[in-house]
Formats: C-alpha cells, sequence, structure tokens
C-alpha cells in the first residue's frame, strides 16, 4: 500500500496534467517553488500542510484531491467473501456488491430470497430510480397500486420514491440484482 508521500505525489502530477500545467506554471500559481514540486511528484518531498493548501489552491481542487488514495480502475467482488445483510432470519440475503461510497450516484445490490418470503420498502430520496433484473425464481414487484411479476431475465425499471414490496411469488430462490440510481 502506498505512503502518503505516494499517494500526494501521484495525485498531484495527475491533477497538473490533466489540467495541462507545467511544473513551472504550476509553481507561479502556487508558490511553491518547481524544484519542490518536482520533488514532491517524484515522492522524495515531504511536503508540509501549508504546501499542500498552496498547491490545491493554485490548481483550484479541493484539498481532499491530493491527499485521498485513488480509486483502483477494477474492483473484482466475490459474494462468497461478502457478510450479507439478513432479513426475517436468513430468508433474505442481500450483498451490497457496491454500496453508494458518497461518490457516485448509483449501488447495486445481489439478492437472494427463499419462496414465499416479501418485504415492503419505505420510498426512498426523492427522485431515486431502480433497476432490477432477475436471474432466478419470480419476483412479484408492487409500486404504488401496480403489481408486475417478473421471471428469469426480465428487468424493471422505476421511481422509487413510492412505496413499493417486493415479494418471492415461486416455489424457488429468487435471485436479482438491484441498481438504485440516487440523483
Amino acid at each position: 500500500m502506498d505512503t502518503i508521500n505516494l499517494i500526494v505525489s501521484k495525485n498531484i502530477k495527475q491533477a497538473r496534467q490533466e489540467k495541462g500545467l507545467s511544473l513551472e506554471e504550476l509553481a507561479r500559481l502556487s508558490g511553491v517553488s518547481k524544484s519542490m514540486l518536482a520533488q514532491i511528484e517524484r515522492g522524495s518531498g515531504n511536503p508540509s500542510l501549508t504546501t499542500l493548501w498552496k498547491i490545491a489552491d493554485g490548481m483550484k481542487v479541493p484539498f481532499s484531491r491530493l491527499v485521498t488514495r485513488p480509486q483502483a480502475p477494477y474492483d473484482v467482488v466475490r459474494i462468497s467473501e461478502l457478510d450479507p445483510i439478513l432479513g426475517d432470519g436468513g430468508k433474505l440475503k442481500n450483498y451490497a456488491l457496491f454500496p453508494d461510497g458518497g461518490n457516485q450516484r448509483f449501488s447495486v445490490y445481489y439478492i437472494e430470497v427463499e419462496p414465499g418470503y416479501g418485504w415492503a420498502a419505505e420510498p426512498h430520496v426523492r427522485e431515486t430510480v431502480e433497476f432490477i433484473t432477475v436471474f432466478s425464481g419470480e419476483l412479484e414487484l408492487r409500486i404504488g397500486e401496480n403489481a408486475f411479476r417478473l421471471k428469469r431475465g426480465e428487468s424493471i425499471r422505476f421511481k422509487a420514491d413510492l412505496p413499493h414490496s417486493y415479494r418471492n411469488a415461486g416455489g424457488e430462490a429468487l435471485v436479482f440484482h438491484n441498481i438504485l440510481y440516487n440523483p
């Protein structure tokens, strides 16, 4: 795992290049010398808090942009390595594959439901949209006064800021993905 100095060096270099700035231009904008910036970008400098604030201000980026660990270009998630959120003594298993980390507008869940089990959901935040795809079993979905039955290979999109409920309406395990888009 990278040290904070390496994280900062990569973030500064990436932000500078994204803005099309040379080291000389960043030195002029930030008041930090070109040689100090070069050291920091190589990971050999140990910048002070004040220096990092000057660099962030000079590039007009949030301070957190310089110190946040970069997100990997990919994430591999194995359901076998996740602890599910359980409902009704395990009749519902909800695996948060990609929960909304605050920086994204969606979350992805893998849900397994035993036959006959169902639950009601409160309306979500205004303008939230759900996307559901059924992989096995039969889902009965109620949205307000409307009822839908979805089987394997069928999907639905709906505004989830209304009362809605889910129920396994078949005789086998229901498995589906639920993607929530949060505006």
